[in-house]
């Protein structure tokens, strides 16, 4: 396993190890298995997109939104500040 995602609801993954452009990863999200393709390098800790993500649209992570994407964000795609405003006071959300 090289990442994971929390809830089905979730549109991104955490790595949980360093990954890197072009590998295939499997994403563990309860009982399934889904297998994304990098179209950046991630770090350990951080998020890639598990589907396409139109700029404006919420990234959720935890089942719960976790911020805005500001741009449009493809999936394997790096997702962090770079493209994502966080989203302060949203339910669930602690910042």
């Amino acid at each position: 396993m090289d990442a994971i995602a929390f809830s089905k609801k979730d549109n991104v993954a955490t790595a949980i190890k360093d990954l890197f452009k072009g590998q295939r990863v499997t994403v563990a999200l309860g009982e399934k298995k889904l297998t994304v393709e990098l179209l950046e390098d991630v770090p350990f800790g951080h998020k890639f997109a598990l589907v396409d993500i139109p700029q404006g649209a919420q990234v959720v992570k935890y089942g719960e939104p976790i911020g805005i994407a500001t741009v449009d964000i493809k999936k394997g795609q790096y997702v962090h500040v770079h493209n994502v405003v966080g989203q302060r006071g949203v339910r669930g959300h602690r910042s």
